[in-house]
């Protein structure tokens, strides 16, 4: 359960900004999940999951299938190749824009 609901319309914007502002959609090149990715320097990259991206990430369910499970931490190699080539090809932009 969230312990913070905003409810005014600034916090909701300041909310949706902070969290899905030029989230690039890429897909896994291997099992397809499929992410909201951003970019703001070489070094800091932010992937927003979905539970259906979760469902379909195939290394996630080898690793929580484990003894112990997966470690949260834990990312996937092979959405990680995949974000990688997208930002090669150009697909998802490097640079912060107003701090987002």
């Amino acid at each position: 359960m969230a312990s913070f609901v905003p409810t005014s319309e600034e916090t909701l914007e300041d909310q949706r900004l902070y969290t899905r502002a030029r989230l690039v959609e890429v897909a896994c090149l291997d099992c397809l999940a499929t992410v909201g990715v951003k970019k703001n320097s070489e070094h800091h990259t932010s992937i927003q999951w979905t539970d259906r991206a979760l469902g379909d990430c195939q290394e996630f369910a080898r690793m929580s299938a484990e003894p112990g499970g997966r470690p949260v931490y834990a990312a996937c190699p092979r959405l990680a190749a995949s974000i990688e080539a997208a930002v090669r090809d150009g697909a998802v932009p490097i640079g912060a824009e107003d701090g987002y």
